[in-house]
């Protein structure tokens, strides 16, 4: 809502002009002078003007993972999928940006983003669970895969936007999954995250053309999702080949190594 106040003496005076004109064709002194003192005695004209774009934009990115990996029987990736803290710390290491809330929920500090001339801090709480057996599969994934890992946020925070956007005008919703599909002795690691927002534009963005817009906004989310799919091909392929030594190894060579750091 945006309101403007309009003094009438600025209106006297940019019409002062008008004025003369008056005077000239004999209004009189006396009754001119009434007038004047009666405009300028009155308060400011306030007129509210309701903003017309109130249509959120919607903007997403999508992207996908299919990369062959080594399963053995007795360190399957779907064991490995069960110790869902195990697999948050391989996807998001640094401890010092996320804690645990609950048995399914981690509160991550994701590292502050920059958009347009804005910087957004956002805090958002993720959530992981395992489906098995076809029971409630995401669309798309196979009703012969054993088990799926979803990762969805389910709580949001923008910090460094009180002043420019309402919480009631912005919407964060992403949603991944991450499974093993085998193929007889060969394994390959699938997964897709989509990364969507919805937001009802500021006074001041809705000034930036659309198309380049829409550009920067989905830059912005493909880096974001392209970031955590590098985490889980290098990050998470490589905690898992860990756990897998680890249950091949002898629980007296498995204290030994933990000694030594190694695992």
């Amino acid at each position: 809502m945006i309101e403007i106040a309009v003094k009438v003496n600025h209106l006297i005076a940019m019409n002062h002009s008008g004025v003369q004109i008056m005077k000239k064709q004999g209004i009189g002194a006396c009754l001119l002078s009434h007038a004047v003192r009666k405009f300028k005695s009155q308060k400011p004209i306030r007129i509210k003007c309701q903003a017309v774009n109130q249509r959120p934009c919607t903007y997403s990115s999508r992207i996908s993972t299919d990369i062959p990996f080594y399963e053995t029987p007795g360190a399957s990736f779907d064991l490995y999928l069960e110790d869902k803290p195990r697999v948050f710390r391989a996807i998001f290491p640094d401890k010092r940006r996320s804690q645990q809330i609950n048995e399914e929920e981690w509160r991550v500090h994701m590292l502050p983003i920059q958009f347009f001339f804005l910087t957004v801090s956002p805090v958002v709480d993720m959530r992981l669970r395992c489906k098995t057996n076809a029971e409630d599969y995401p669309s798309g994934i196979p009703r012969a895969i054993s088990k799926v890992l979803e990762l969805d946020i389910v709580r949001w925070e923008l910090q460094g936007l009180d002043n420019v956007l309402e919480p009631n005008h912005f919407s964060l919703g992403v949603n991944g999954t991450l499974y093993s599909d085998k193929r007889g002795v060969r394994s390959k690691l699938k997964g897709q995250l989509e990364m969507k927002i919805s937001v009802i534009l500021p006074p001041v963005l809705t000034l930036v053309p659309d198309d380049v817009r829409r550009s920067v906004t989905e830059s912005v989310l493909k880096g974001l999702v392209e970031n955590m799919k590098d985490k889980v091909n290098s990050s998470l392929i490589a905690d898992y080949s860990k756990f897998r030594r680890e249950r091949q190894t002898n629980p007296v060579q498995l204290v030994q190594l933990r000694k030594d750091g190694i695992v």
